[in-house]
């Protein structure tokens, strides 16, 4: 694997510095960490490592996520996307196009180890035009 090959602090500078926020689950339901934690649009408590998703997940979405997260588990579902209109802390004229994903994270015999939760801001994506090319 080509990460093999890096450190603990390559790999924390790494997911730091991609543009979106991750959060991840064990294959027990706990919260295990997550990145951006200071700028983050879905803020998380310190106190919200090792619980349960479920106590820290809003309840309007709870039981979608748990069934996301059942079908991760029997392996019916390795992936789910959806998106929202949220208003951002750095823009209070608009309220931004926010993409959530959720990845099974699997062995290499697949078996389930986790959740991950990809959240991105794509406004700036979605507004894009031409093209700009390498150095432009």
């Amino acid at each position: 694997m080509l990460f093999d090959q890096m450190n603990a602090e390559m790999v924390k500078a790494m997911i730091e510095t991609i543009p979106a926020e991750v959060t991840v689950i064990d294959a027990n339901d706990e919260v295990v960490g997550w990145n951006k934690h200071e700028t983050r649009l879905f803020k998380r408590p310190m106190t919200s490592m090792g619980l349960n998703f479920r106590e820290c997940h809003p309840q309007k979405s709870l039981h979608l996520v748990e069934r996301i997260v059942s079908e991760m588990k029997n392996g019916t579902r390795d992936t789910a996307r959806f998106w929202i209109d949220l208003a951002v802390p750095t823009d209070s004229t608009r309220k931004h196009k926010i993409v959530i994903e959720f990845f099974a994270l699997r062995d290499a015999s697949k078996k389930y180890l986790g959740c991950l939760e990809f959240v991105q801001d794509i406004d700036d994506f979605r507004r894009l035009e031409g093209e700009k090319r390498l150095m432009d």
